[in-house]
């Protein structure tokens, strides 16, 4: 059975952990056999939060084999910038061996600098959290440090961005091991709808209009997102929520910063970048699936 090991480490950023955690634990639930094991190479743990942790096996007990993973967090920059963080030579010896031994290495956010203290970014494309670029291509000048995107696969080395990127990088891992049917049931049953692939960056169509407490216009902008391939003309949206279409359109704008066409449009453009991902599906089946009246539609706007 193929084991998904956690590391632990001091000061960790409890989403960095719980988010990759939290995926294979839904991914359980649908009837994917993995085992979930959690190690550190400290004794006292206590999350940025605050949130202190009880005892955690030290990962020279872990016993992993070809084809399994381990993932490693990020952390309080402040640790890792430490001289005790980079004197845990023991620990990333230990996962160079890992990578050697053809275990695949995920990090998440600033989790990378573990991965760069053990060597496993020479010549290797990688990313990190946005905040913290400059400081991973500075400390290891051989990494090829890319901005901007939300997770880099190097062979058998995964870097991703901050925070919520390592539950795109999960899903994306657990994609790769069953396929994208039950991985897009292990999304809806975390309530996390619409994944964003490697090539994405950093920023989202489904969270940079979001900034604001509208429940109108968030009612729109939801209503949207679940029927991409309808007409959805303003009337229509309008009634959703009871207004005019005319106060619905200045509304939106107000509040979003975009007409609720070019929103339509990013969303509909951002779903088919998604769909594009399958093999399977033509150009004809995505356009139609994200409410593009024609092929040709959808390929002069993903050429501009």
């Amino acid at each position: 059975m193929k084991k998904m090991a956690f590391i632990i480490p001091p000061s960790v950023e409890i989403l960095d952990l719980a988010g990759p955690v939290q995926v294979f634990t839904e991914a359980k639930f649908y009837g994917f056999e993995v085992e979930l094991e959690f190690y550190s190479y400290q004794q006292d743990i206590v999350s940025t939060s605050g949130l202190a942790l009880g005892r955690v096996a030290n990962y020279k007990e872990a016993s992993l084999k070809e084809g399994d993973y381990v993932f490693m967090p990020g952390m309080d920059f402040s640790y890792v910038d430490s001289f005790s963080f980079r004197a845990e030579r023991e620990f990333f010896g230990w996962l160079r061996g890992c990578a050697e031994n053809k275990v695949t290495i995920c990090s998440i956010c600033n989790g990378a600098f573990a991965l760069g203290e053990a060597g496993l970014l020479k010549d290797t494309e990688c990313t990190t959290h946005w905040r913290r670029i400059k400081e991973l291509q500075s400390r290891f000048p051989t990494a090829r440090v890319i901005s901007d995107i939300l997770f880099k696969k190097s062979n058998n080395v995964y870097t991703s961005a901050g925070i919520s990127a390592g539950i795109d990088l999960s899903l994306a891992i657990l994609e790769d091991l069953k396929g994208p049917l039950f991985t897009h049931k292990v999304a809806r049953g975390l309530v996390v709808y619409h994944r964003r692939s490697g090539k994405h960056t950093q920023q989202s169509i489904y969270l940079d209009y979001r900034n604001h407490i509208n429940p109108q216009v968030h009612e729109v902008q939801d209503y949207l997102i679940d029927n991409l391939s309808k007409d959805n003309d303003i009337e229509t949206l309008a009634s959703l929520v009871n207004m005019s279409a005319r106060n619905l359109s200045r509304i939106f704008k107000e509040k979003t910063g975009s007409t609720i066409l070019e929103y339509l449009t990013l969303l509909r453009l951002e779903y088919a970048k998604t769909m594009l991902n399958n093999p399977e599906y033509t150009i004809e089946y995505i356009a139609s699936r994200c409410g593009f009246k024609t092929a040709r539609q959808l390929q002069r706007i993903l050429k501009k």
